[in-house]
């Protein structure tokens, strides 16, 4: 039994490039024999020929498409020992009639005339011939060169290579989806996903629904049939699920939306089909689909663009095969997207998508933990604060810390240190924030002192607001596309009041302030602060409804449903764009009035950044005293 189930599974591949190079052989072969073997006549000239005619040794002289001439001998004169080496080949059949000499006529109309000129003309005949198999054969030509095009396609699209891949052509509905059970080494753990502890108890809870599943159905209850994902890009979406494979101990199937979109019409749907198939042959298991968006997108929501009817297809396959008729309990679906808001209401509803984990950036006490978890391997100085580095960090998501965490390596192997230390951290956050430092920018003297003086504008006038985010420090060494940087410490809030907005919006003009104050003049370098400016004011106004003259009014559209058409009218649209000039150009004058009113603060602080590059707290703090006002976080800090 050994013996014969080896040799089943060592049976040759049929290489299908013999098919084809014996279809090739066999029109050549046809070919050769049509157009050489058959014509064996022998070659004589014209002259010849007419001497033959007169001594009424020609039969017959057969003019083969105006240009050729078959001429056959009569019995008496075969026999001549002049014409005896023009008998055809002795393999030829003695009932085929066979020409004994050809030669080529030149201009047909002057032949005839030299055959009536010496009376023979009675022995003239005309005949058209064609090649039939060679003809047939270059017919063939592009068919055969399609279906070889084709086959090298679908081989290529099925993933096979080698003569041996034939087989595999068809396989193009099969899932792609990647398979991971007790067989497969899984290293990732739920141990290895820190931070996410409300997304990680309910991804837990579905791993034991699995495990247990008596528990819960002994009391009447359901198995969920899916879990999305829900969360901006780098929290740990796809990192949960990998812990979910390595945790389960059971089928892990896995793919992306995008295996299931193709060329060809049908391709989607078949590879939902075959996929949920594997899973139920499985059961109990779970299907992840990263990035479901590809396929889950609401439908006709945008008709100027056409409809997709293929990926339609796939999704209305999708819908079916979670809840519909036949549908199974123990097949546990699992989804990943940063797009909630553009997916199909119909996928998203209890009984497909019973659960939505909203797995969002995390908070200072998830990014210690984020941290903790990506400093284990990494050589560190004894004692490094980890609670300063989350607090350094807000906004970072566990892709960022991750990164974060590498570079500082990276930077402390550069400078040859023994270990990782806090300063190879800060720099590192400088360096992805901001960019790569280039101190080889060579400005002059005008241009240095007004970009102090930018600097220093938002440093003064973010000392001096009470809702303004606490400075860490300021700096005029260039960095990625910004020629200087004010750092500040964002505090961590759930929401944001008025106060904040317009004092965020009076520092980041700041900058363009002090440069109309010292030099009169404005410059192109304040690009980035308009952008900055001009973002928050609209958010005020079209989307938190945060401005007194348009109302408590939102036109925010997540989903992009209204297109390219206004959902206000025309005269709404001015008092937006007023509004929104109003707001920027109020918080520009309260800078300007700000700084003119410590125009010697200002200027203490654009010297000592011309002087030394960079300026931390503790400078603005001997240059300008305490700051009058204490964020919460500040507060925490200093106890």
């Amino acid at each position: 039994m050994a013996n014969e189930k080896n040799t089943n599974s060592k049976k040759p591949k049929f290489n299908y490039y013999w098919i084809y190079g014996g279809i090739i052989a066999v029109f050549i072969l046809m070919q050769f024999l049509n157009g050489s073997s058959l014509q064996d006549a022998k070659t004589i000239t014209p002259s010849q020929f007419f001497e033959y005619a007169k001594d009424n040794d020609v039969a017959k002289v057969e003019i083969i498409n105006r240009h050729e001439a078959n001429v056959y001998l009569t019995t008496e004169a075969q026999n001549k020992e002049i014409h005896k080496k023009s008998k055809p080949s002795s393999f030829i059949p003695s009932s085929t009639k066979l020409p004994n000499y050809s030669f080529e006529i030149g201009d047909l109309q002057n032949f005839e005339n030299d055959l009536k000129a010496i009376g023979k003309y009675d022995i003239l005949s005309n005949k058209t011939v064609s090649n039939a198999w060679g003809d047939l054969l270059i017919g063939l030509i592009p068919f055969i060169l399609l279906i070889g095009v084709w086959v090298f396609i679908m081989r290529r699209m099925s993933g096979g290579s080698g003569g041996g891949a034939g087989g595999q052509i068809f396989n193009i509905g099969k899932s792609k989806a990647k398979l991971f059970d007790q067989n497969t080494e899984v290293k990732t753990s739920f141990k290895d996903v820190a931070g996410l502890e409300g997304a990680k108890e309910e991804v837990q809870e579905i791993v034991d629904f699995l495990k247990n599943p008596e528990k819960y159905t002994n009391l009447g209850g359901k198995i969920p049939k899916g879990a999305l994902l829900v969360g901006p890009p780098g929290t740990g979406k796809t990192l949960l699920a990998k812990a979910v494979a390595g945790e389960a101990k059971v089928p892990f199937f896995s793919l992306s939306g995008s295996d299931f979109v193709e060329m060809f019409v049908g391709v989607g749907a078949s590879r939902v089909r075959d996929l949920f198939k594997q899973a139920k042959e499985k059961s109990p298991a779970i299907i992840f689909i990263d990035e479901i968006d590809a396929i889950g997108r609401a439908r006709g929501k945008n008709a100027m663009s056409g409809s997709n009817d293929e990926r339609e297809n796939t999704l209305n396959q999708l819908l079916t095969e979670m809840d519909g008729f036949g549908t199974n309990t123990n097949v546990i679906v699992l989804a990943a997207t940063n797009r909630a808001d553009i997916l199909d209401k119909a996928l998203m509803r209890a009984g497909r998508f019973d659960r939505q984990i909203f797995v969002d950036l995390p908070n200072l006490t998830e990014r210690r933990a984020i941290f903790d978890v990506h400093l284990r391997p990494l050589k560190k100085v004894e004692g490094l604060d980890i609670d300063f580095l989350a607090k350094q960090t807000p906004g970072f998501s566990g892709a960022d810390i991750a990164n974060l965490c590498n570079e500082a390596a990276l930077i402390a192997a550069r400078t040859n240190k023994k270990a990782v230390e806090k300063q190879d951290f800060l720099d590192a956050v400088d360096r992805i924030v901001g960019g790569l430092e280039k101190r080889s920018n060579l400005f002059s003297v005008e241009e240095k002192k007004t970009i102090a003086y930018h600097e220093a504008g938002h440093a003064a006038v973010s000392w001096f607001l009470e809702h303004a985010d606490p400075l860490v420090k300021v700096t005029i060494v260039p960095r990625g596309r910004s020629l200087g940087a004010a750092w500040y410490l964002p505090q961590e809030a759930y929401i944001t009041r008025t106060e904040k907005f317009l004092d965020e919006i009076c520092v980041t003009m700041g900058g363009r302030a002090a440069e109309k104050i010292v030099f009169n003049q404005i410059s192109t370098g304040a690009l980035s602060d308009l952008e900055n400016v001009t973002k928050k004011a609209k958010a005020m106004v079209m989307i938190y409804g945060l401005n007194e003259k348009v109302g408590n009014i939102t036109f925010y559209d997540p989903a992009g449903e209204n297109g390219f058409v206004k959902p206000y009218s025309e005269k709404t649209a001015e008092l937006i764009d007023n509004e929104i000039k109003n707001i920027i150009e109020t918080q520009f004058q309260r800078a300007l009035d700000l700084l003119e009113s410590k125009r010697d603060v200002l200027d203490k602080l654009a010297n000592r950044l011309i002087e030394r590059e960079v300026i931390f707290k503790d400078d603005l703090e001997e240059l300008l005293g305490k700051r009058p006002f204490k964020t919460e976080d500040e507060a925490l800090l200093e106890k």
